[in-house]
């Protein structure tokens, strides 16, 4: 399942973008982020051996593509995205570390740099649906165990996955990125 997934969300990443030369970097960053995604969903983990390279391999690639004609300014908003993001959620992380962990905190570079890629209004937008759909799941958690223990037949609620859905967000804003660009 995961590889169909991956396998459509880069066939819409290729329509959208074209010959961009940017595809390549996302071809390469789809699988990633979706393994990511399944692996947090089910063992509520981001390991590092995923997501630091996601984040430093998203910043050579797109700084090769910057060197190959792509544009070194865009290149460093792309960086500067990265780490614009991931300052956001090392705040959360402060601010609630029960609630948001570090392995959030180093995807968010990784996610950062892929949607800084486009720009801020997509960095803002990208991060901005991830939290969407973040809160529209923990609300729905929130209202089931409102509803008491006896709604609930499957014991209590682990801590909830937020990975995916900062995946999710980000994918949508690159989309969005790059059907603009095109």
């Amino acid at each position: 399942m995961t590889g169909l997934v991956s396998a459509l969300v880069c066939a819409l990443l290729a329509a959208a973008a074209g010959a961009r030369p940017e595809l390549v970097v996302w071809l390469a960053v789809v699988p990633v982020a979706v393994l990511l995604a399944v692996v947090d969903w089910r063992v509520r983990r981001l390991p590092d051996v995923l997501t630091l390279p996601l984040a430093g391999g998203g910043v050579i690639a797109l700084g090769l593509v910057a060197l190959g004609g792509g544009g070194v300014r865009v290149w460093g908003g792309a960086v500067l995205g990265g780490l614009g993001l991931a300052g956001f959620y090392f705040v959360l992380y402060l601010v609630n570390p029960a609630g948001m962990g570090l392995g959030d905190v180093k995807l968010a570079i990784g996610l950062g740099v892929t949607l800084g890629w486009y720009g801020w209004a997509i960095l803002i937008t990208g991060a901005f649906l991830g939290l969407l759909l973040g809160a529209l799941y923990g609300c729905g958690l929130l209202l089931r165990r409102a509803r008491g223990p006896e709604a609930r037949d499957d014991g209590p609620e682990p801590a909830m996955p937020y990975g995916p859905f900062m995946i999710v967000g980000a994918l949508f804003g690159v989309l969005l990125g790059a059907a603009a660009a095109s």
